[in-house]
């Protein structure tokens, strides 16, 4: 196993709020752990950026690190057995709050049975079994998902318009994200209505994507469909290097795929979301149950255009489309 790694960083409440406002011990300074099963890579740095965003997102609900919250980060650095000491060294902290995005809530739910808990990923979490409904959180669990089933079906349209005339498509996903069989169901009702016909592939580990390039090159696929989670995300370089290598056009839904290489992306906006997080910390530490609090899913989607990949591969992309884009990559 890796040596285990973590940062500690000092942050803080809400400023202008008085101390009474807060469900905590007067002159207390709420303790928010953050953990996340992170990168194999080694960086200490939260995949995508995420954790930057989750502070911006405390300064917004006018939090002041240092002086009226303090985060505790912590980071197993990819390697999944490093979690569960990780956790009971954020509880032996007496944190107030632990927010893990990512798969690594599967642990941290198991092993934190009191303290709250806050979630952001990007599968189901009805289907993960983390909560019963939507409509509120279930016991110490509450979060975000910015999973959108109907969103797989808008990437096949776009499919459709940058490639009128494909016949063969691939749609690459991770059967172990939770909810993947919903979005495999859209995805193929899409795609018959289209008269697309849909290779399904599956990867569960980083070493299966060789195995899927193989499969995708031995079909003469047309275009990919990458459903993005966790796995995806992380090799979504290589991927796309794949992809442009071949010079097939690869959509995902995370605009930090577009920004490595893939073509484009229909999704939310990650960072703007991982935000939101700061919001149900403010909401706790001031007293609310997660139980009570429902979960977030997003609402507004961003079309990233990366217009160097298109060229690459010999694609142009009509002007009505880089019309729509939020964000072109050039």
């Amino acid at each position: 196993m890796r040596r285990r790694e973590f940062i500690t960083i000092l942050s803080g409440t809400v400023a202008g709020w008085p101390l009474c406002a807060l469900a905590l011990p007067a002159g207390k300074i709420p303790r928010i752990g953050w953990i996340i099963l992170g990168s194999p890579t080694g960086g200490l740095a939260d995949i995508f950026s995420y954790y930057d965003s989750f502070r911006a997102g405390l300064s917004d609900v006018g939090y002041v690190e240092g002086s009226t919250i303090h985060l505790l980060a912590r980071s197993a650095l990819g390697v999944p057995e490093a979690l569960p000491g990780l956790i009971e060294d954020l509880l032996r902290e007496n944190v107030t709050v632990i927010v893990s995005p990512g798969p690594a809530i599967r642990v941290v739910r198991k092993k934190v049975k009191s303290t709250p808990i806050i979630f952001a990923f990007s599968g189901d979490p009805v289907a993960a079994g983390f909560v019963d409904t939507l409509a509120h959180g279930k016991e110490n669990l509450t979060g975000l998902s910015y999973m959108a089933v109907e969103l797989n079906g808008k990437r096949l349209d776009l499919m459709r318009e940058i490639l009128p005339s494909a016949s063969r498509i691939t749609l690459l996903t991770n059967p172990i994200h939770p909810g993947e069989h919903l979005e495999v169901a859209e995805s193929q009702r899409v795609a018959t209505a289209l008269g697309m016909s849909l290779q399904y592939l599956q990867v569960r580990t980083p070493a299966e994507f060789d195995s899927s390039f193989r499969a995708m090159s031995d079909s003469k696929t047309e275009g990919i469909v990458a459903v993005p989670d966790n796995l995806i995300m992380l090799e979504r370089t290589r991927h796309a290097e794949f992809a442009r290598d071949r010079k097939i056009p690869v959509i995902s839904g995370w605009g930090e795929f577009a920004e490595s290489g893939g073509l484009l992306t229909y999704g939310p906006n990650s960072k703007k979301f991982f935000r939101r997080l700061a919001g149900y910390v403010q909401k706790i530490t001031a007293g609310a149950k997660p139980s009570e609090i429902p979960i977030e899913q997003p609402t507004t989607f961003e079309l990233v255009i990366n217009l160097k990949t298109a060229k690459s591969i010999g694609l142009t992309i009509s002007p009505a489309l880089l019309g729509r884009a939020d964000q072109v990559i050039e």
